[in-house]
């Protein structure tokens, strides 16, 4: 149960309440239980927080113990972004392969299985799903996150995506607000900049969060993005015009806003992380995202501290402060309610992969014999953003080998890597996997260099396919989740 730090003041617990932090480690450390003790209201959870679903179900139980109602958030997307299963991959494909599957009840269905699976564990808030337009083909922080480049099939999937996720009991925090998808920045290096006519913004990027906010997302997410037709001067996560007027005013959301991660360098870079979650409060965010990097109890007394200030010196209205801490405690009473275990939707264990295998996209220019003799994969490997975390396995070459015993797999990088696989395949059957080739130049000559010599080589895609396909035969995954691999796997072997 809650227990009430000694002389607690509600200034103070009100600055608490609307911080959701970070740690690190599996098990929760004392300084951050003490913190909840004296009104930390939420927790964030990564894929350094997470071994197992036993011990992460602990963990919140932990959690719980000191506090009934906080929430366990993570940004759980599915797809490319995943921390339930950051060392193994996914158990489903995220956006992209549900936008190219189109099927809104199978979205729908992936939604709630996963959030079954959240709400099991003890999670109660998903920072998810992502509602950007991905009408930039060369973003490099959305991409496959985004069901698609039209606006309609967003809306849609997005409105599927927040009632699926919802009927487990889990709160959506629909992201990135007003929307991510047009830029060629990504907001954790550096701050992106949308050059857009309003109208642009309202039909475009807006569609899909009026479609989310419709279907009754809990939450929404801000972005680290400046975008000069709602405010010249600040990003969207600090603007008033764009979180109070537009969000609050023009389409009458009053659910709880939440920031993107603010040691984001978008945020830390150019305001630092205690002037940004003072402007952020301010401008109508209700929680501070925070530890994803920072992931101290010295960052959680920094913000609390600068908060409380900012009040105490009038920069930060209090009635606005009680205001964001009252709708932090408005989601807790929700999840609460909502979490009842025999409501949750029934399990469903393999929708997953049924949609992955419906994502595949084949091209082919003959018909393609299935593979009986174990391949060399050559996976060409680019930098991954920072959303997805290295230790994520992607690739077909697992699945190959469990279908295709004696599978030899190699990752390539860089000018040479066209001649370096060459020289590792040998005489096998080459299949080069790929992650957005359209964004890649280096991935585009390697492949050139392997098909003049290896014209039966097998191109898997498993990013956005706007390259065009080619090799004996392309396969587009739309995304790099377990499950997609796997249904490669399956066309590649015959299975």
């Amino acid at each position: 149960m809650t227990t009430i730090a000694s002389g607690s003041d509600t200034l103070t617990r009100d600055a608490l309440t609307v911080l959701q932090p970070g740690f690190t480690g599996t098990t929760a450390p004392d300084w951050l239980l003490r913190r909840i003790g004296e009104g930390l209201a939420s927790v964030g959870l990564f894929g350094r927080n997470i071994a197992s679903t036993e011990q992460l179900a602990a963990l919140t139980a932990q959690l719980r113990a000191e506090r009934d109602d906080v929430l366990v958030a993570v940004d759980e997307e599915g797809g490319d972004v995943t921390r339930l299963e950051v060392r193994t991959g996914s158990s489903f494909p995220g956006n992209n392969a549900l936008g190219a599957v189109d099927d809104v009840e199978l979205t729908r269905q992936v939604a709630a299985e996963l959030g079954r699976r959240l709400a099991a564990c003890g999670v109660n808030l998903n920072w998810a799903p992502s509602a950007d337009v991905n009408s930039n083909p060369a973003n490099p922080v959305i991409g496959v996150r985004s069901f698609g480049a039209d606006t309609d099939l967003v809306a849609r999937h997005t409105a599927a995506y927040v009632t699926g996720l919802q009927s487990a009991g889990v709160a959506a925090c629909t992201k990135h607000f007003p929307g991510h998808g047009d830029t060629a920045v990504d907001s954790h290096h550096a701050l992106p900049r949308i050059d857009v006519p309003a109208e642009v913004l309202s039909a475009r990027e807006l569609a899909p969060f009026r479609a989310a906010l419709a279907a009754g997302t809990r939450a929404v997410m801000s972005a680290h993005i400046l975008v000069p037709a709602l405010d010249p001067v600040r990003p969207a996560t600090l603007s008033r015009p764009v979180l109070t007027r537009l969000l609050r005013g023009e389409l009458g959301y009053d659910g709880l806003i939440v920031t993107d991660g603010m040691e984001m360098q978008a945020i830390a870079a150019t305001y630092g992380i205690e002037r940004g979650s003072v402007l952020a409060i301010a401008a109508g965010a209700d929680a501070i995202c925070v530890g994803g990097g920072l992931a101290d109890d010295e960052t959680v007394r920094r913000l609390r501290d600068a908060l409380v200030t900012a009040v105490r010196t009038g920069e930060l209205p209090e009635a606005r402060l009680t205001d964001a801490a009252e709708r932090v405690r408005a989601l807790a009473r929700w999840t609460s309610a909502a979490g009842d275990a025999d409501a949750r939707p029934p399990a469903d264990e393999e929708v997953g992969l049924r949609a992955a295998r419906r994502a595949l996209r084949l091209t082919s220019a003959q018909p393609f014999t299935p593979l009986t003799e174990p391949p060399y994969v050559a996976a060409l490997t680019p930098v991954a953003n920072i959303a997805v975390s290295e230790e994520t396995p992607w690739g077909v070459g697992a699945e190959l080998s469990r279908l295709l015993p004696g599978t030899e797999t190699g990752t390539f990088a860089g000018e040479d890597a066209g001649l370096a696989t060459l020289a590792a395949a040998g005489r096998r059957q080459i299949v080069a996997v790929v992650r957005d080739e359209h964004r890649h130049p280096w991935m585009g000559r390697a492949l050139d260099t392997v098909l003049r010599t290896r014209p039966d080589t097998i191109v898997v895609e498993m990013g956005l396919p706007q390259a065009p396909p080619r090799g004996t035969l392309h396969i587009a995954t739309h995304g790099a989740a377990r499950v997609c691999g796997r249904a490669a796997a399956e066309v590649i072997a015959g299975e």
